[in-house]
């Protein structure tokens, strides 16, 4: 299992229908509007890391009013004993 938090800029007055698509897509466990310097940020699961790739590359992308995203995806820190 793959997560990652998908950052966005959306066009203005288009993030409260990004959200809403966001939010059908399989595996966004969370869509959220912010403020800062993204409009929005999503937190996504997937199978591997080509799954997670074809969700952002297209079907992120193709939402009518994304402009950009950056990706972080997490990664698991294992605590030494």
């Amino acid at each position: 299992m793959v997560r990652a938090y998908v950052l966005l800029t959306v066009e203005i007055g288009k993030v409260e229908s990004v959200i809403e698509a966001l939010k059908q897509i399989p595996g966004v466990t969370k869509a959220d509007a912010v403020t800062g310097p993204y409009d929005a940020i999503v937190h996504i699961e997937a199978k591997d890391l080509g799954e997670l790739t074809r969700k952002i590359l297209h079907d992120i992308h193709n939402i009518d009013g994304v402009i950009d995203t950056t990706t972080a995806i997490v990664v698991e820190v294992e605590e030494e004993e």
